[in-house]
């Protein structure tokens, strides 16, 4: 196992590429148990479509020297989804243009997450997606906003579609979530960076009794029992109108 804690709030983004050497991480901590980070790019557009607008909170602060372990495991809800939409009963997984999919702005946003994880130094190592539309968009958008920061990224990432990760008890889906607990208690750490596994709300909600929001990360333990360690999500992170009553809580 390795940790990766940095001595001092203000951190650099490693690595050898133009972006990288100029991407700067800034961590502060918002109160006695939340912390905040940021990420400043040079003002290019070759950099970013256009300015980064998000910041990324956690929770606990005290969480933050397991963030740059490399063992953890980073259990992600997809990014945000068009609610005028719904999954007809029987649609295939793969077939995006009978499903709910990701919308534009959630697309800028997963972009805006993966440049602010890299910019702070939290990369994945290897990569487990499920084969859903709206959580393939997701790894699209993150992918990308990682590159912006580590144009390397795709040359030593693992990234595999799952059907493990698939949404629980739908159509060609995970009939038990029996294999994704196995995969995140048999995780070691790899030298390139945690494991990153993009599911479903259903899924990550059997595996803790967290319910999380769209594009929200909970951070894993598998050397303590898979406990969660606390969340990672952007600031405009808020209930979405399928799993959350925002009068009367989860649903």
């Amino acid at each position: 196992m390795r940790s990766r804690l940095f001595a001092t709030i203000l951190i650099l983004a490693a690595g050898t590429g133009a972006a990288q050497d100029m991407a700067t991480g800034d961590i502060v901590q918002r109160s006695e148990h939340a912390g905040e980070m940021s990420v400043s790019m040079p003002p290019a557009p070759a950099h970013l479509p256009e300015p980064l607008r998000e910041t990324l909170r956690f929770e606990p602060w005290q969480m933050l020297e397991d963030l740059f372990r490399d063992d953890i495991v980073l259990l992600m809800r997809h990014g945000p989804t068009d609610w005028s939409r719904d999954d007809p009963s029987g649609v295939l997984p793969t077939d995006c243009a009978n499903q709910r999919v990701m919308t534009a702005d959630g697309m800028d946003r997963m972009r805006d997450l993966g440049v602010l994880l890299a910019g702070n130094g939290i990369v994945p190592g290897r990569i487990l997606v499920s084969e859903w539309c709206r959580n393939q968009q997701t790894l699209e958008a993150l992918v990308e906003g990682i590159s912006l920061v580590d144009p390397e990224f795709l040359n030593h990432a693992e990234i595999e579609t799952n059907p493990a990760a698939n949404l629980l008890l739908s159509l060609e889906g995970a009939a038990t979530v029996t294999e994704l607990r196995r995969l995140i208690a048999d995780w070691q750490g790899s030298a390139s960076g945690p494991l990153l596994i993009i599911s479903h709300f259903t899924n990550i909600a059997e595996l803790t009794e967290f319910h999380v929001y769209e594009g929200e990360i909970l951070v894993l333990d598998p050397d303590r029992r898979s406990r969660v360690l606390g969340y990672l999500r952007l600031r405009s992170a808020a209930p979405d109108v399928g799993h959350f009553d925002v009068a009367n809580g989860p649903r």
